[in-house]
């Protein structure tokens, strides 16, 4: 594969996003562009508007006309001291109060009460009863410190804030970036979490503003919560000229019989993987960049988008790896993939049976920007962190930015369900803990909005890509005769827990997995939810909503 003559760097410093272009084997020029609160992006000046975000620079002055303060020398103590003042406690988050925007809590003064919010790129680890989850340095409306934000939660909705991982930039990814002639971006990106024996591993992804310039690096801890021991980098990228991705965005998978194998990358040459070590969780040859295993296709010479942030996972009942890719711009059009294997090394295969290592798109496309009737909307909903529970119910983590204000972050978490030729799909609605009862033909019947997931190619990245093509919601009855629409060339049929769908007299059929699930958008706690994928892939939602 020909590199794209244009790459983009899609990740986070301070409060926004940079974008950089990069042009092939020449000297690269960039424009760093930072988001504030409710304008399009946040620059280095003051902003008058209600929502005020400021960088604030030391001045000299002239010392002789500032006179010195001067104290007593034995100063009286006060009698009734002025309280301390007490941190503003951790909200507890639930259903009924997690909200699209957070004005009030978005900067890092309200860190404690972050819960679900200001989260990007999570990665979630279930230790005994609690779930913990590790994110991007990004705050809305404000510059945020860097160390990989931790959370932790009982239950996937109440999300309590713990703090950072690292007090600043690791010495090692800092220091092969400066060695490089050039300065890490003051945030950590992309992590991945997992536990080895008693051993917890956080990796984590350090970039800078020259193209390609990034390091992929390891840290320990005897607990999930640390502290964190940085131990080594496993691979690092260069402006070098040479063919190879960006080393950003890691995941780890281990195989039944104990093998490591490491995946990453952002745009330039796709997603690669390379062996680790098992005893120390780096590559198992010194300096290994690994080979390409996944990429995207083109459109007149120009990539059809960006692709990053590979999670691989291995199911043991179906016995294969499953690869899920980002797509395209993470503000926008952001979309996930899936591909298969029965090795971990691959090829990974898509539901048509073409290996995602050729110049094309692949499918299925599990979730993507959406819109519910009477909602705003959700777009920028990739970067998924995939895990499951004890009961090996698979989830995916992923964040959400909703359409009225991009720019806010809010963590998603829906359940996982497998078609019965082993794809998975994800549940139309966030996880919201309601009960499953039994669901008869009878409950089936009803009013629907229903959501087909096309996609158009829009080739390029965040210049092109300004637009999420939000997947918008359809009235679909299920009538009690067992017709769709009252057309009797589509009916439907149910088999707990599948929807049989046919069209024009059975020359299409696919089957959709039911469920209780939320109505997020309406606020009701339970209705009845399907998700599935037709005979070509496309995914398919819908939600009972009379």
């Amino acid at each position: 594969m020909s590199e794209p003559k244009f790459q983009l760097k899609t990740r986070i410093t301070g409060t926004g996003y940079v974008l950089k272009f990069y042009k092939q084997f020449t000297m690269l020029k960039t424009q760093v562009l930072f988001r504030i609160k409710m304008i399009r992006y946040k620059i280095f000046v003051i902003t008058l508007a209600s929502f005020l975000v400021a960088t604030v620079s030391c001045s000299n002055e002239n010392l002789e006309d500032t006179p010195p303060e001067v104290s007593e020398p034995n100063p009286e103590p006060n009698p009734n001291p002025e309280p301390e003042p007490e941190p503003n406690p951790a909200p507890v988050y639930t259903v009924d109060n997690i909200t699209d925007t957070y004005f009030g809590v978005a900067g890092e003064e309200n860190a404690s009460q972050w819960g679900p919010y200001n989260v990007h790129d999570p990665s979630v680890i279930k230790v005994g009863e609690t779930y913990y989850c590790y994110n991007t340095d990004v705050s809305f409306g404000s510059d945020v410190r860097p160390g990989i934000q931790i959370r932790k939660s009982q239950d996937l909705i109440n999300w309590e804030f713990l703090g950072w991982a690292f007090n600043g930039l690791p010495a090692k990814g800092s220091s092969y970036i400066q060695s490089q002639g050039a300065e890490p971006f003051n945030s950590l990106w992309a992590p991945y979490v997992m536990q080895v024996g008693d051993e917890f591993r956080l990796y984590y992804s350090l970039s800078s503003s020259v193209g390609r310039l990034s390091a992929i690096g390891l840290a320990t801890s005897s607990s999930p919560e640390g502290p964190w021991i940085e131990k080594d980098l496993v691979v690092t990228s260069a402006s070098d000229g040479t063919i190879q991705t960006n080393a950003i965005d890691p995941s780890v998978v281990v195989t039944p019989n104990g093998e490591h194998w490491f995946y990453y990358g952002s745009a330039y040459d796709g997603i690669y993987k390379l062996r680790l070590d098992p005893a120390t969780g780096l590559a198992m040859v010194n300096g290994d960049k690994g080979v390409r295993i996944a990429q995207r296709g083109f459109t007149n010479g120009t990539v059809n988008g960006n692709i990053e942030a590979p999670e691989v996972i291995y199911n043991e009942t179906q016995g294969m790896y499953y690869m899920f890719i980002a797509y395209d711009w993470l503000e926008t059009k952001y979309n996930v993939r899936v591909g298969r294997s029965a090795d971990p090394e691959g090829p990974f295969l898509d539901i048509n049976g073409l290996d995602i290592n050729t110049e094309a798109d692949n499918a299925p496309m599990i979730l993507a920007p959406y819109r519910f009737n009477d909602h705003s909307g959700w777009q920028g909903v990739s970067h998924p962190g995939v895990f499951k529970d004890e009961n090996g119910q698979y989830y995916m983590a992923h964040q959400g930015r909703p359409g009225e204000n991009l720019f806010f972050m809010v963590l998603h978490v829906r359940k996982i369900h497998w078609t019965e030729n082993g794809w998975p799909i994800v549940s139309p609605e966030r996880y919201a803990n309601v009960i499953q009862t039994d669901i008869s033909e009878s409950d089936i019947v009803g009013s629907y909005e229903q959501i087909e997931f096309d996609y158009r190619v829009v080739p390029g990245y965040a210049n092109e890509q300004i637009s999420p093509d939000f997947q918008y919601s359809e009235d679909l009855e299920l009538m009690a005769d067992g017709t769709i629409n009252a057309e009797a060339v589509n009916t439907w049929t149910y088999e707990a827990p599948w929807l049989t769908i046919s069209l024009d007299n059975g020359q299409t059929s696919y089957k959709l997995y039911v469920e209780r699930g939320r109505d997020w958008e309406n606020r009701v706690d339970s209705t009845i939810l399907f998700s599935g994928l037709d005979e070509t892939g496309t995914a398919i939602w819908g939600k009972k909503v009379d």
